[in-house]
């Protein structure tokens, strides 16, 4: 099934100004695990592909790691997925991200892909990913979102960006909004919800020359979930999938696979904070999530799911 991978120079970078060296003559993308690139490039999705691809698993110091700081949790941006999920100190302070790690993809996946690669990866529209470049679609630079009038059973309930309406599939993403992380590059330090916009043709604001080098995120002495549905659950991408953060009067709620950026539930989090938990709080905080939703043709259900999530996420922080 698919092309043979196409042909490529390796490069095993043993600094990050090697890699961004590299980077910068152009023709060139970072890899980490692999698990989404290497898939793209063989079945040939995109307009154009890298002549050179550079390993950034090999620079030293290593940027495999996971330490707290000053109360601040630091992770490399090649940590792997299965790495985070098992950290005990995650679990019980930043135990939405555990959550998240956890039921990303599989185990075998979650030992390869790291951090910095799935809050990195493309969109998972079939349109977009379709082999050979079938659909030239408006995220790659043609002029046609073909989901809006075609197959959108798993587009953005909240409209387009861009004109796009595929959804950022990262399960990391919202735990990461919800904890109010921030991205460390070579170039900048990116709050998270400035990290992803639709660019051609990924997802995020990352320059050519820029990669991810660190994640950072603040203290917590709250409850944080994590919750994911998924057609199978165990190695799905999500539906939608929900994160959510409180501590004393201050609640942060993030959906995602809802819309092209992770979608930070502003009204939920205004009935939230400042009461009490109780079922008439949740059930209006779910409402207020998707209040302004706007369903595509074939994606209505997505709507109760998302509300669904949005409860179950602050039932578990309770």
């Amino acid at each position: 099934m698919g092309n043979p991978l196409r042909g490529f120079n390796h490069i095993d970078a043993m600094s990050i100004d090697e890699a961004i060296a590299v980077l910068k003559q152009g023709d060139a993308w970072a890899c980490a695990g692999g698990t989404d690139l290497l898939g793209t490039m063989k079945f040939y999705i995109l307009r154009d592909y890298p002549k050179t691809v550079v390993n950034i698993k090999t620079i030293k110091p290593s940027m495999n790691y996971i330490k707290e700081e000053g109360g601040v949790l630091k992770i490399g941006a090649v940590t792997k997925l299965e790495d985070i999920a098992k950290n005990d100190t995650i679990k019980v302070k930043w135990s939405a991200l555990a959550e998240a790690a956890h039921k990303t993809a599989s185990t075998h996946l979650r030992e390869m892909g790291t951090i910095g690669g799935n809050i990195c990866q493309l969109n998972r529209c079939w349109y977009f990913r379709k082999e050979d470049n079938r659909f030239d679609c408006i995220r790659k630079g043609g002029n046609t979102c073909y989901a809006i009038a075609g197959d959108n059973r798993y587009h953005s309930i909240f409209g387009a960006v861009a004109g796009c309406v595929a959804v950022n599939p990262s399960d990391i993403a919202p735990a990461l909004v919800a904890l109010d992380a921030t991205i460390i590059t070579n170039k900048r330090s990116i709050p998270v919800e400035d990290f992803w916009a639709v660019k051609i043709p990924g997802s995020t604001v990352l320059e050519s020359d820029e990669i991810v080098i660190e994640i950072q995120i603040p203290a917590f002495s709250g409850a944080s979930a994590f919750v994911k549905f998924a057609l199978r659950s165990s190695i799905d991408f999500p539906i939608v999938n929900c994160a959510a953060a409180i501590d004393g009067s201050n609640a942060r709620i993030c959906l995602n696979a809802v819309h092209s950026n992770p979608y930070r539930a502003l009204a939920a989090e205004e009935v939230v904070s400042g009461n009490a938990i109780n079922t008439q709080i949740i059930d209006s905080a779910s409402e207020a999530a998707v209040s302004g939703a706007i369903a595509l043709p074939m994606n209505k259900y997505k709507i109760q799911i998302a509300k669904g999530m949005v409860k179950k996420a602050i039932l578990a922080c309770t």
